[in-house]
């Protein structure tokens, strides 16, 4: 769509400005469906983008607007290179964020054993803390309402701020990871995960967030150090042997099974296969060997818990120890002692807290005399939930699980092998990819004991007693979906039948939003639901996102791709770096020095915050400066005007006419450098060295070659004719190689005087420079100019005179090459400098030097 567009010429305004831009532009695209995807294409013309569906459960930041514009820059290069883009545009608004959200500002927590109440609202304004402390409970289906309820009005904020960034989207593709197409896009996946054997239940012993109530996966942990106290304990072997051992975890002695100590340490060699007994409980547990036992650890023998730790579950796994769970889903302490803990001691530290209990069992072991002196305070890391604010804790519950290679070496492989295929950018980010699928020790836990996310579609038959057959669930014909099956019924069943003996029951969890984001592919090119599409843009080209999900969103949708279709969902990985504040600290909400957008669009103009993010390379960290969004207002503001002067020399009438004059053609060879490099570098996804070149050249053009050519333009003539062709070609070349960045300032100056989007305009070529020069360009004698008009200038500088000041006479002396070049171009030079008379004076110095006397 260029010069057959709807959109005509505007005329160039008298005094042009920024201001407003965003709002006309952003409307008039909207109103043109200049970005919108066209469904006739054939998969060879069509670039399609796995746009990241950002949380919708708090603000956007800096950090949001430094990678989404790097996605937006190739887009939009994209579609200038005669591609159509699939460039979709979700929002990430299931899971634990936006429970948390909604229970913070309404002061609410879902109850799924209360009915629904239609006529309950909730309060018309966010919550105290008191209300906080103690919210109201509300039934499932309220309280799912109130999500979607306060995710609409988050994604309507987020809207906002993408258009005014100038995201070049079709929002017509719209989709959100809660909607119906995802709900049943998430829900068909699981389903032939589970008929394929991919997906399975098991009763393990699982990663718990007390404070969400809710099982997490390996990809969602992180260490933070925290404080905490080494524990001396005495156990008692036979003979009065004494066998001490450090804990950080003493609440937990009522949960231990075992002592493991390293194979090869002979200093408890004596009592492997051999059993001492606990402190306070008296209990008789067995003496272990095992190679991920560390002899230099504290007393190099350590205590087994059911479960206190990673090395608790495998080594309880490993040597088939005993299972004793002493804190429930809760976070505090089972009310009854565990099969063979004697009730008695145990009555102390039933209901207690984590922390409350290992003050207790301080206590009763001091009493005890088996605390081998005072607990010795250290630092060390902690496991918690990447969004949770307690530590994590390991209790044995029912879940279901993904393969993921993490048990399985040839599927570990196979993903391995599909990381290799992937294109990365950079190509150093592969490594973490590798890093953690080699490391991965076990399946993806895939549910999630919440409320508002894609339900498991599965239900389960009641025996004659009421207990699940949780070995043969019930599945629905994809046909149904999607579906709830907390308010679905199983074929072959009826509502009634619900939790009844000899009927079913429903699987209460959802899934993890990361097994709904892991298939945005799928979701958003219509998988199953709009096969033509799916076939035009999967697999997809690109997948943009942030270096620190890698492990989860990345890895998840390859291993989702794998699985269902047998290659990777995207040809290309590009990956962001972070945003740092200017002490080079990575901005984060938990440090307090985050920036949020809006304002900045707002005060510096969304070009100008474009630029400043474009300055960074994928994978690279960027420091939030406003000293370089300043800059990027005046690279637009120079636009604008610089547009305007040109235009006003009568480059408008002159597009496609030829340059004959050496000086213009020695412009345009250069700017056809400046082409071949812009254009290398937005194929290998680096913007950053696009602008630079572009940029640099701009500046020379505006500085140099205008005030060059701009008395000839005036002029009439071959010479006029040749400055307003060379500037006409110039003018719209810079224009659509600027245009990825600077969208608005770009578009406002193309509608001045040509026709159509400059965003649906060609991307510029060399041979279309080419075609405008007549006989050859070179770019040495346009600096051997610009140096020369650049001495003139010093030295009105250096004797304060205005540019405008007039040189009566100017010495050009250098070598006689050198000045024999610069009489090509001698006229526009006197012509700029003011110079009066000029003369040349060969092989008088090594170097140019313009000597001028006033």
């Amino acid at each position: 769509m260029t010069d057959t567009a709807r959109t005509a010429r505007a005329g160039v305004p008298e005094r042009p400005t920024l201001d407003g831009l965003e709002e006309t532009w952003s409307r008039r695209w909207q109103e043109e469906g200049t970005y919108a995807f066209d469904r006739s294409k054939e998969r060879s013309n069509v670039y399609a983008i796995d746009t990241p569906p950002p949380t919708v459960s708090g603000e956007l930041h800096m950090g949001h607007v430094f990678s989404y514009t790097h996605t937006d820059l190739v887009a939009r290069f994209q579609r200038m290179r005669g591609r159509t883009v699939f460039y979709p545009i979700g929002w990430d608004d299931n899971g634990l964020p936006t429970e948390r959200r909604v229970q913070n500002v309404y002061g609410v927590r879902c109850d799924p054993f209360l009915p629904y109440d239609p006529d309950w609202r909730a309060p018309e304004t966010p919550v105290d803390d008191a209300a906080r402390r103690d919210p109201t409970p509300i039934s499932r289906r309220n309280f799912i309402e109130l999500c979607e309820r306060l995710t609409l009005s988050d994604e309507q904020i987020f809207e906002a701020l993408w258009r005014r960034l100038g995201l070049s989207v079709d929002w017509s593709l719209m989709y959100t990871t809660i909607g119906p197409a995802a709900r049943a896009t998430s829900q068909r996946a699981f389903l032939r995960n589970l008929a394929r054997d991919e997906a399975y239940q098991a009763e393990a012993p699982t990663l718990w967030d007390v404070g969400f109530a809710t099982a997490v996966a390996q990809a969602e942990l992180e260490d933070r150090e925290r404080p905490g106290a080494y524990h001396r304990l005495r156990f008692h072997a036979a003979g009065g042997r004494e066998v001490l051992i450090d804990t950080t975890r003493p609440e937990l002695l009522p949960a231990c099974v075992a002592l493991v100590c390293h194979p090869d340490d002979e200093r408890y060699a004596d009592l492997v296969g051999t059993s001492v007994r606990t402190p306070v409980f008296d209990v008789e547990v067995p003496v272990r060997a095992h190679a991920l036992a560390d002899p230099a650890k504290g007393t190099g023998i350590a205590m087994v818990c059911t479960f206190g730790d990673l090395a608790d579950v495998t080594w309880w796994r490993e040597l088939a120890l005993d299972t004793r769970v002493v804190i429930g889903r809760d976070g505090r302490l089972l009310p009854e002692a565990p099969d063979g803990v004697p009730a008695q001691p145990y009555a102390a530290l039933a209901g207690q807290t984590v922390n409350g209990a290992r003050r207790t069992i301080v206590e009763l072991l001091a009493d005890a005399g088996d605390l081998v002196g005072e607990p010795r305070p250290i630092t060390h890391p902690v496991k918690f939930y990447e969004r949770g604010d307690r530590p994590l804790e390991i209790v044995s519950t029912r879940q279901w699980y993904l393969r993921n290679g993490g048990r399985d070496a040839d599927l570990r492989a196979a993903l391995l092998a599909r990381g290799r295929e992937l294109h990365w950018v950079p190509e150093h980010m592969r490594h973490r990819y590798e890093h953690w699928v080699s490391g991965l020790t076990g399946d993806w836990l895939v549910s999630r004991q919440r409320f508002f996310g894609v339900p498991v579609p599965v239900w389960y038959r009641l025996d004659d007693a009421g207990e699940p057959d949780w070995s043969h669930p019930l599945t629905p014909d994809e046909s149904s979906l999607p579906i709830d099956p907390s308010e679905d019924a199983p074929a072959g069943y009826h509502e009634s039948q619900r939790g009844l003996p000899g009927g079913f029951v429903g699987d209460p969890d959802v899934l993890d939003t990361w097994a709904t984001s892991s298939l945005t592919p799928q979701i958003a090119g219509g998988w199953e639901r709009d096969p033509e599409l799916f076939r035009r843009v999967f697999p997809m080209d690109l997948r943009p996102q942030g270096q620190e999900i890698i492990r989860t969103w990345l890895f998840a949708t390859v291993v989702r791709a794998h699985l269902e279709h047998g290659t990777l969902p995207w040809r290309t990985a590009e990956l962001s770096g972070w945003i740092l504040d200017p002490d080079r600290k990575k901005m984060s909400k938990s440090k307090g020095n985050v920036v949020t957008p809006m304002a900045l669009l707002e005060q510096h103009g969304s070009d100008a915050v474009r630029y400043w993010a474009a300055t960074g390379r994928p994978g690279t960290d960027l420091a939030f400066d406003p000293a370089q969004i300043k800059v990027g207002r005046r690279l637009a503001t120079k636009l604008l005007n610089a547009s305007r002067f040109a235009l006003g020399l009568g480059a408008a009438d002159a597009l496609r006419a030829p340059a004959t004059e050496p000086l213009d053609r020695a412009m345009l060879a250069e700017l056809a450098t400046v082409v071949t490099t812009a254009t290398a570098a937005f194929e290998a996804y680096d913007h950053t060295a696009a602008l630079q070149a572009t940029e640099s050249f701009f500046w020379g053009f505006c500085d140099d070659y205008i005030e060059l050519v701009k008395e000839r333009a005036y002029g009439t003539g071959t010479g006029a004719d040749s400055a307003r062709a060379a500037l006409a070609t110039a003018l719209s070349v810079q224009l659509r190689l600027l245009a990825p960045v600077l969208p608005f300032a770009a578009e406002e100056v193309w509608s001045w005087w040509r026709y159509g989007s400059v965003h649906r305009a060609p991307w510029p070529t060399t041979y279309e420079v080419g075609q405008v020069i007549q006989g050859d360009g070179d770019p040495e004698l346009l600096r051997l100019a610009a140096d020369a008009l650049g001495q003139v200038r010093r030295a009105k500088s250096e004797r304060k005179l205005s540019m405008k000041a007039e040189v009566p006479l100017a010495e050009a002396l250098g070598p006689a090459a050198l000045l024999d070049q610069l009489t090509l171009v001698v006229d526009d030079l006197r012509a700029a400098g003011h110079i009066g008379k000029l003369d040349l004076l060969p092989d008088r110095t090594p170097a140019l030097v313009i000597a001028c006397a006033f």
